[in-house]
C-alpha cells in the first residue's frame, strides 16, 4: 500500500509539472514591417540611406545635367536615376533606354550613347553604330547593351549581369561559359564580340 501511494504521489507531481509547462502564456504580436517604397517624386539629388535600408550605387553618365555616382534606394528604376542626375539634357534621344528597368548595384547607366557598345563614353565617342565600337565589355555593359548581342535575349543578358554582380566582374571572356544559359555553341558565337 505504501508503494502504491508513492507511485501515485510521483504521478501526481509529474502530471502537475506537465500541465504547468503547457499552460498558455500571453504573447505580444509582432511589429508590422513595411518595405519603404522608392521615391518616385522628383528630387534633384539622391537621398542618403537612413538606417539599415539597402541602397544601390550606380554611375549615371552621358547626356544628363549632373553625371556621377549616385546612391539610390534599392528597387529604384532608371527613371529615378535620371531624375536624381538632374534630368536628361534637352534634345537627347532616350528611345533605346528602358526607363522602367530596376537598377542593380554597381551598374552604369549611359544616356544618349549608341545602344550596343559598353563603355561608349570611354573609347568609342566617334563611333557611328554598334559594329564600329568594338567588343562589348562584360564588366560595364547594361542589360540593354548585352541584349543586342546575337543569341542573347533580355533573360540571358540579366543572367550575365547577375553573374557579374555575384562574382565581382569578369576577369576573362572564358568566364562567360559559367553563366547559366551559355553553352559551348553560344560561347563560340559571342567570344569575339565581348571583352572582360
Amino acid at each position: 500500500m505504501a508503494a502504491l501511494a508513492v507511485v501515485l504521489v510521483v504521478a501526481a507531481v509529474l502530471a502537475g509539472r506537465y500541465f504547468w509547462a503547457g499552460r498558455p502564456e500571453p504573447v505580444r504580436a509582432p511589429d508590422v514591417v513595411r518595405e519603404a517604397a522608392p521615391a518616385v517624386t522628383g528630387a534633384a539629388a539622391p537621398r542618403p540611406s537612413a538606417g539599415p535600408s539597402p541602397v544601390v550605387v550606380i554611375d549615371v553618365s552621358g547626356k544628363v545635367r549632373q553625371p556621377g555616382v549616385l546612391r539610390l534606394p534599392a528597387g529604384s528604376r532608371v527613371a529615378d536615376a535620371l531624375r536624381a542626375a538632374g534630368g536628361v539634357k534637352p534634345g537627347t534621344d532616350v528611345v533605346g533606354l528602358n526607363r522602367a528597368r530596376v537598377l542593380m548595384d554597381g551598374e552604369q547607366v549611359v544616356v544618349g550613347a549608341p545602344s550596343a557598345p559598353a563603355g561608349a563614353a570611354v573609347g568609342a565617342s566617334g563611333a557611328t553604330g554598334p559594329a564600329a565600337s568594338g567588343p562589348v565589355s562584360l564588366n560595364t555593359a547594361t542589360v540593354e547593351q548585352l541584349d543586342t548581342l546575337p543569341g542573347v535575349g533580355p533573360v540571358l543578358a540579366q543572367h550575365i549581369v547577375d553573374y557579374r554582380t555575384r562574382h565581382g566582374g569578369f576577369r576573362s571572356v572564358d568566364e562567360l561559359r559559367e553563366v547559366n544559359g551559355i553553352g559551348d555553341r553560344r560561347f563560340a558565337d559571342l567570344q569575339s564580340l565581348v571583352r572582360p
